[in-house]
Parts: structure tokens; sequence; C-alpha cells
């Protein structure tokens, strides 16, 4: 048993989404949680930024003694998790679960003609993470879509309306012309415009996101290290942090993680030399 909490970040509110799911599946766990809002979003940077961003923001997490690393961004996944692995589960002992091979593995389970679309940034799609997660899986011929402009709606708050319409006809257009029957919402953010995404595709085509099946995989890293927290611990306090400007992932944090957020308030390091990313959130669930 370890009662430390599980660390998870992402470049702003897009892996809200996947938190929201390891929550729903380990609610007694405490998450600790960075937004790396003032470099966001990492689709457009080169990987090898993204690596030296994610590794930085993980290097804090790690820092403050999480039990576990979920990189809940499928860019940072793409450019980070072997060196990640090797940094953090080799050299210290911490597992790290991650949000790609999960929604491969679902996607691959549930396509009936073997046709898969994957929509993403352009980081995550030029990486060929996805492919490279498929190549095994016999059968599977793969339509990559990249999608920069659902991240800077769902950073926006812009969820819905003729705008998002308007955006995924014209980036979904491609995809359903080659016609797969299941599509990967490969970037965290994605979730957040399930809606218009659901309605531009159609009700013959299945949505694959990563959290459900990453918080799966974040509960067996925790059951196989026997890093569970005891029954007999104090409800979770969860802690939510942004390297950015507050407010906006505040509000946004507000609508789109739930109940946990209903109670925000600010919060202050209690050492803020030793911890150079500000703390946003603290939040208490029982």
């Amino acid at each position: 048993m370890n009662d430390a909490p599980i660390g998870m970040f992402d470049s702003g509110v897009g892996g809200l989404t996947v938190a929201r799911a390891v929550l729903d599946l380990l609610p007694s766990e405490e998450v600790l949680y960075i937004g790396d809002t003032k470099h966001g979003p990492y689709g457009p940077r080169p990987l090898a930024q993204v690596r030296d961003l994610a590794i930085q923001v993980m290097d804090e997490l790690v820092d403050c003694g999480v039990k576990l690393l979920v990189i809940a961004c499928n860019t940072a996944s793409a450019a980070v998790l072997h060196d990640a692995r090797e940094r953090y589960t080799l050299g210290r002992g911490v597992p790290v679960v991650e949000v790609i091979h999960p929604a491969a593995r679902s996607a691959a389970r549930v396509t009936r003609n073997g046709k898969v679309g994957v929509v993403a940034t352009r980081g995550t799609v030029e990486s060929g993470a996805y492919a490279d997660a498929l190549e095994a899986v016999p059968g599977i011929e793969l339509v990559q879509q990249a999608c920069p402009r659902f991240v800077e709606l769902a950073e926006a708050g812009v969820t819905t309306g003729p705008e998002v319409l308007d955006v995924a006809e014209e980036y979904l257009a491609p995809i359903k012309a080659a016609g797969v029957d299941t599509l990967v919402l490969g970037c965290t953010h994605y979730p957040l415009l399930l809606g218009p995404i659901s309605y531009v595709m159609g009700q013959d085509v299945t949505l694959v996101t990563s959290s459900e099946e990453t918080a799966k995989d974040t509960y067996r890293a925790l059951a196989e290290a026997d890093l569970l927290r005891s029954p007999q611990a104090p409800p979770p306090v969860h802690q939510f942090r942004a390297t950015g400007e507050p407010e906006a992932f505040t509000a946004l944090a507000r609508r789109f993680l739930g109940p946990e957020v209903d109670a925000v308030r600010p919060r202050t390091p209690a050492n803020p030399e030793a911890s150079p990313v500000p703390a946003l959130l603290h939040t208490e669930t029982a």
C-alpha cells in the first residue's frame, strides 16, 4: 500500500478527461495534476522540445513524491515515453502510464472492417506513434488527420455551436471518405468536443478515447506494484497546478472535471522556492 498521490500532467485542460476517468475508477486515490499552460499546446512544437518540457514537469511531480506518473497527453506520450520509463521507472522506481497504447488497443479490439482513423495533434501524427502501436495488428488500415484547431477550441471552452461544427466537418471529411468504422480521438483535449465529432462522423462509427483505458492501465500498474491507497487512509486531497495564468484554467477545470472542483480555492506552496510551478487548485473529496 502507498498513500502518495498519482502524478498526472498535460499541456492544459485536455488531461482533465484522463483525470476524470482515473478518479471515477479509483475514487480513494489522490491526484496531483500539472497543466503546463505556459507552454501549451504541445502539438505544434517539435517533439524534442516537447520532450524537454515534459521532463521538467515530470521531474517536479516525482520530486513531490508521487507514486506513479500518468502522461495524460498524446503528444508528450509520443515524445517522451521511452525516456520517461528509463528515467523514472528504472531510475527511481516510479511506474509510468501513457495514453497512446491504451487507445490503440481499444481501437484494434472494436473495429469491424479494419479501417481505423486517428485525429490528433500535428506532433502526434508526425511522430508515427499510433502507426507504431498498431503495426503488430494484422489487417489494420490506418488513416490519420491532424486537427490543431480542436485544441484551440477546447482550451477556449468553445465546445459546441456552428464554429465547432464547421471545423469538425473540414477536418473529418477525409476520415469519413476513407470509410473508417472506428475513430481514435488521439488527443486528450478532443473528448471535450465529443458531441460535434460524434455528430459529424455518424452513429455507425465507434469513437475511442484513451481516458477509460488509461485509467484501467493506471489501476493495473498500481495493483501490480502494490501501490494502491490504504483503505484506512484519510479522504483524498487533490491538487491541481498550472504553469501559466491560473484564472482561465480554474474556470475550465470547474467546467470539465466535475464535482471534485466545486470547492476550488487558490493555494500557495509551503515553500515556493522549492516548487517552480505555482499551485493552482486544492480540492478535497469525501
